[in-house]
C-alpha cells in the first residue's frame, strides 16, 4: 500500500471517529434536554456554556444516584399529609407563616426521603434529578418565599408559592413513579 493511501485511509477513520463523537455528544445533550425540561435551559443560562451546563447536569445525576432515596412508610405519608392540610388551613388566618411552615415542611420530606438538605441551590439541584418537572415550582416558592422574610410578598403571591410548594409536597409524598426512583 502505498503512502497516498495510508494518508487517505487515516483521514477517513479520523472523520469517522470525529463523527461519532458528535453524534455521542447531540445524543447526550438530547437527552439530558428531554429529562431536565427547564432546568436544561436554566442550567445552560446560568453556566453560559452548553458543555459546562451538561457536566453540572451529569454530575447532579452521578451525586443522586449514590443517595439512598426511599419511600415514605404509610405513616410517615399520613403524617405529612396531615401536617400540609394543618398548613393550607393556616394560610386562611395566617398566609405568611404558612408560606414558611410550607417550605419548612418541604424540606422535612425531602429529608426523610433521603435527599440531603444542605443550602437552597444544593436541594434544587439534587431535586431537578428525580423531579424536574417541579424544580422550577420550587424554585418559584422559594423565591416568593424569601420576598416574604423581607415583607414584600403580596397575598396573591403567597398564594402562589403554596401553590408550588404543593406541587411539590405532592410529587414528594406519592410512591415513586419513575423505574429509576422505584429501585432506590
Amino acid at each position: 500500500m502505498n503512502t497516498t493511501w495510508l494518508v487517505i485511509l487515516a483521514i477517513v477513520i479520523v472523520a469517522i471517529v470525529f463523527g461519532l463523537v458528535v453524534l455521542v455528544r447531540r445524543r447526550r445533550s438530547e437527552s439530558l434536554r428531554k429529562h431536565f425540561g427547564p432546568e436544561y435551559k436554566r442550567t445552560v443560562d446560568q453556566y453560559g456554556n452548553q458543555r459546562k451546563a451538561e457536566a453540572e447536569l451529569a454530575a447532579r445525576e452521578k451525586r443522586v444516584r449514590k443517595l439512598e432515596i426511599r419511600s415514605l412508610a404509610p405513616e410517615e405519608q399520613s403524617r405529612f399529609a396531615e401536617a400540609w392540610k394543618k398548613t393550607q388551613a393556616r394560610f386562611v388566618d395566617e398566609p405568611s407563616q404558612a408560606v414558611g411552615e410550607a417550605d419548612g415542611l418541604v424540606k422535612e420530606i425531602m429529608q426523610a426521603r433521603g435527599y440531603p438538605v444542605g443550602d437552597f441551590e444544593h436541594r434544587a439541584a439534587d431535586m431537578s434529578v428525580d423531579h424536574p418537572n417541579v424544580v422550577t415550582n420550587y424554585r418559584a416558592a422559594r423565591d416568593i418565599a424569601l420576598r416574604n422574610r423581607s415583607g414584600k410578598a403580596t397575598t396573591e403571591d403567597l398564594r402562589q408559592a403554596m401553590v408550588h410548594y404543593r406541587s411539590l409536597f405532592e410529587e414528594l409524598l406519592a410512591e415513586p413513579t419513575t423505574p429509576k426512583e422505584a429501585v432506590r
